[in-house]
């Protein structure tokens, strides 16, 4: 039976994923993976759950698997309140961030609309605006070599230049293109700044520890963003996971800090508890929050009502704070020994970035490698990575590769280096 006659208009424009793809594919623990984004289960606080969990159901009783309310629970915004300073009435609780990407979406694009991403693109995001039929464009925010903002490779203890180009303004420069294609063409308006003609939304941007890039965004970089959003009259959708899991240098201010009535400013548990729980909150103006509060109604009701008091005594009783020092201990000395494992291991060509956080690694490598069509058979050797061009919106880039190194046992990550190695020379050598 032919069901193609069934499905919506929107069904072709959904995305896959190759990293679900991968995972559908092999088990985890009998390959070298870096491929998912997985934080390492050693993080997960199982004693602080075991006992937080009896709290819950002492302090609140039937209430924690009742329904609750559409916007979360008061006591789970509370706290997010008093750790973040965000009034109350300007939280709205999530079925993970994803899901607070995919609201976003659903409220704010119309097929045909334009979403404004640096290159390259946190793939999940990349799958809801497409599932939404908007059109993504690269921003850019240019260097004096002519590349992103803030990309620092490192290879054999060197580094590339990363200062920023200035323009008129004295401001780092900002562009907004897709390539060749004309989808967000731009005009320059009275106030020097590049305006974007078309029906522009929004501009999506993970301004700390990138996924995939792992890149941090300076303050002077966020600030350029705000000043062409308020310019262009956009919205601002800052999704930040990682930004608890710093690991050296100091913290930036958030874009929603510099923005507030413009920024929709999305965070999670997953990565600083455990991503069982699927739980996300968005920060945001009151008229958009009401906007995705009807939304999630027809979503899923609410979010999970005993997560979110679990959360609520896992971050109000400090056990957040305490875990977190042990988790950041963990992941700096993961990444460390990754960055000395690659200068260790890969050949001539192959440049990386050195994050101060998060969960990723990016590597350049030489042109001559397609990264797409060496996955097939690195994977059957007993490695997995994620191919960097699935995070470009015009699919380029194809030398690329994100690595994550929180998941791998420490005991298996050189094992999985030497063998990815092995892989580029073998296709270097092709």
């Amino acid at each position: 039976m032919d069901y193609s006659k069934f499905f919506s208009a929107d069904v072709p424009s959904f995305l896959r994923s190759p990293v679900r793809d991968i995972f559908k594919k092999v088990d985890l623990n009998a390959i070298y993976s870096f491929a998912g984004g997985y934080p390492n289960a050693a993080t997960f606080p199982l004693g602080d759950i075991e006992r937080l969990s009896g709290e819950v159901v002492r302090k609140y009783g039937a209430r924690a698997l009742q329904y609750g309310a559409t916007q979360g629970v008061t006591e789970l915004r509370q706290v997010l309140s008093a750790r973040y300073g965000v009034p109350v009435e300007n939280i709205q609780i999530t079925t993970s961030s994803q899901q607070g990407i995919d609201v976003c979406s659903r409220i704010l694009l119309d097929p045909g609309d334009v979403v404004l991403a640096e290159n390259p693109v946190y793939l999940g995001a990349l799958q809801s605006f497409r599932a939404y039929r908007a059109q993504v464009c690269n921003l850019e925010i240019a260097t004096a070599s002519g590349g992103s903002a803030g990309i620092i490779f490192d290879h054999k203890g060197s580094k590339t230049n990363s200062s920023l180009r200035r323009d008129g303004t004295g401001q780092p420069a900002i562009s907004a293109h897709n390539g060749s294609k004309t989808q967000a063409s731009l005009r320059r308006d009275g106030t020097g700044l590049p305006a974007i003609s078309g029906k522009a939304k929004f501009i999506y941007v993970i301004p700390d520890f990138n996924n995939p890039s792992g890149i941090t965004k300076t303050l002077e970089e966020r600030q350029r963003i705000v000043e062409f959003a308020r310019a262009n009259d956009l919205l601002i959708v800052e999704d930040s996971p990682y930004k608890e899991l710093r690991y050296e240098g100091e913290d930036v201010p958030s874009i929603y800090s510099l923005a507030p009535e413009r920024t929709l400013h999305l965070g999670s548990f997953s990565k600083i508890f455990a991503p069982g729980f699927r739980l996300g909150w968005i920060f945001g103006p009151e008229e958009l929050l009401e906007q995705i509060y009807i939304c999630k109604q027809c979503l899923d009701l609410c979010p999970p009502i005993f997560d979110q008091y679990l959360a609520a005594e896992f971050m109000g009783s400090g056990a957040l704070d305490a875990n977190l020092l042990k988790s950041k201990e963990l992941y700096k000395s993961k990444r460390d020994y990754m960055l000395s494992l690659l200068e260790k291991y890969m050949p001539e060509g192959v440049r990386w970035t050195h994050p101060e956080g998060g969960l990723f690694l990016w590597l350049e490598l030489p042109e001559k490698v397609d990264t797409v069509a060496m996955y097939d058979s690195a994977l059957a050797a007993g490695v997995a990575y994620v191919a960097g061009a699935f995070f470009y919106t015009d699919g380029s880039h194809r030398n690329t590769m994100r690595l994550n190194f929180s998941f791998l046992d420490t005991d298996r990550m050189e094992a999985g280096i030497e063998l990815l190695a092995e892989q580029i020379r073998l296709a270097l050598k092709s």
